[in-house]
């Protein structure tokens, strides 16, 4: 017997009768059980049920639902009783999808806090090593598709979602085709960092499943709907998967209570998380190769002298908070220890002045990266794998910043780099409150930056002779093809 295919007991009964003896005295019995066998072949004949078309999948997780599903929506299915049978469950269906709040306001205060409050009512694929997320339609959904609802920009709870079957979607649904990215974060997309940690996950999945490229992205903030990424971070993704991203704006949905239903969707909403450093190492180059390819740079530097390395130091500046006090004394300090290197050559920049491809080659040629805490670091993870990386601080940040502070610590590890430490500025603006008062931070966090000439000749000197002896040690690089091409 098919396996998942249960007969009717009375079927498997009246069987057992059929050795008996034609003069037998219960010779009207059986014939009156032959006649309810041949009157339920009947039956099912004028069905138009075959066996093998509902005999489900041995690697499927839901074989008894999929037989259920193929007689409920058969259209084959000739008998009027079975239609109507068939529309009152498919309305049945439709009734029964529930729309949830995207924002769940039970932890709106502690998002971060042991809860996702963002789809909460859902549960993330977790494999080893590879990043946490969603995917609809997937075994873990039962078949069932993701629909959203609502397009507000200033309230994650007035916006919803739902899962549905795709032959009972919503009354009045939209229905789109194709892959949709939905992303969520915390904070926003224009900021090149907060911006790219909610976007890698989606490079690492890209990655993972035979590189397939998304129709759409769908962008939230706190459950808020965003329509744009920022420049830098659009045309990031448009290097990365070879297509300008199309952020959805729903534009063509009339009624914001209308549902939109989606063939296939990815939901992250945990940036990185799950993601193992080695994986994680191998979707940044990934996005650095896609990168210099966009930008038709090199893929690999040359070296023009095999005795002598090239090493490029740069100091990327920033304006505003958290900029160099006395900027002119800071690039004379370094200035001066990289000419006492063979080989060595300082550039000064400001990534606010770059275009996006113009950053891609000035880190392309970076050996040292030294910069203020700021997102122009983010720039990093697009230099040579085990790079240097010298960050400053202003005063107050290290009782008072929290860990958001080792962000590009964490991140120069996980893309390959090599974080060769942070200087604090012990001298800045004064707090008229406690040193450890919170209040204090929003003076810190606009602070600026001294200099102190010993210890960056020191902290240089030891970095420029590290460089120096890998570049030395370490074999020439062949060119090859980025993933995904």
């Amino acid at each position: 017997m098919t396996p998942g295919l249960h007969r009717p007991k009375s079927f498997k009964q009246d069987r057992n009768l059929l050795p008996f003896s034609f003069y037998s005295p219960k010779l009207s019995l059986c014939i009156l059980a032959i006649c309810v066998t041949l009157l339920i072949l009947l039956q099912i004949q004028s069905l138009h049920v075959h066996v093998r078309s509902i005999s489900p999948s041995p690697s499927s997780s839901w074989p008894l639902l999929q037989q259920w599903q193929k007689l409920v929506f058969d259209e084959n299915l000739a008998s009027p009783n079975c239609t109507q049978d068939q529309e009152s469950m498919t309305q049945k269906l439709r009734d029964s999808v529930t729309f949830l709040p995207l924002k769940d306001l039970r932890y709106a205060h502690q998002p971060l806090d042991g809860h996702t409050w963002f789809m909460s009512s859902m549960y993330d694929t977790r494999e080893e090593g590879e990043v946490q997320h969603q995917q609809f339609p997937s075994e873990s959904s039962k078949g069932r598709i993701l629909c959203l609802k609502g397009r507000d920009t200033h309230d994650g709870s007035w916006n919803y979602y739902a899962l549905a079957w795709p032959e009972a979607l919503p009354s009045n649904a939209t229905f789109m085709t194709g892959l949709t990215f939905v992303a969520y974060n915390h904070y926003n997309y224009e900021n090149i960092w907060h911006g790219l940690s909610a976007l890698v996950p989606f490079v690492a999945w890209h990655r993972k499943n035979s590189c397939e490229i998304p129709t759409r992205w769908i962008l939230y903030h706190w459950g808020e709907l965003r329509f744009k990424m920022g420049n830098w971070l659009n045309t990031m993704m448009e290097a990365t998967f070879g297509q300008i991203p199309y952020t959805e704006g729903f534009n063509e949905i009339e009624d914001d209570d209308q549902p939109v239903c989606f063939e296939k969707a990815v939901v992250m909403r945990h940036n990185e998380g799950g993601m193992s450093r080695q994986r994680r190492m191998e979707v940044y180059d990934l996005i650095r190769c896609k990168a210099r390819v966009y930008c038709n740079l090199s893929l690999e530097r040359s070296r023009a002298n095999q005795k002598t390395p090239d090493i490029g130091m740069t100091l990327l500046m920033r304006t505003g908070p958290r900029s160099f006090r006395n900027e002119t004394a800071v690039v004379g300090a370094f200035e001066k220890e990289c000419k006492k290197v063979e080989g060595c050559r300082l550039m000064v920049a400001y990534s606010n002045n770059l275009t996006f491809c113009e950053q891609v080659k000035l880190m392309s040629l970076t050996d040292i990266l030294i910069s203020p805490h700021g997102a122009q670091l983010t720039n990093m993870f697009l230099m040579d794998r085990n790079s240097s990386v010298m960050e400053f601080f202003p005063k107050g940040w290290l009782k008072l910043a929290g860990v958001g502070q080792y962000v590009y610590h964490w991140m120069a590890s996980w893309s390959g780099m090599r974080h060769r430490g942070a200087w604090r500025d012990p001298d800045g603006v004064t707090c008229p409150y406690s040193e450890d008062d919170r209040r204090c931070m929003s003076l810190y966090k606009g602070g600026t930056i001294g200099y102190n000439e010993t210890h960056f000749a020191e902290w240089a000197t030891n970095v420029l002779n590290e460089v120096k002896t890998r570049k030395l040690e370490e074999a020439p690089k062949q060119e090859s093809a980025c993933d995904c091409s």
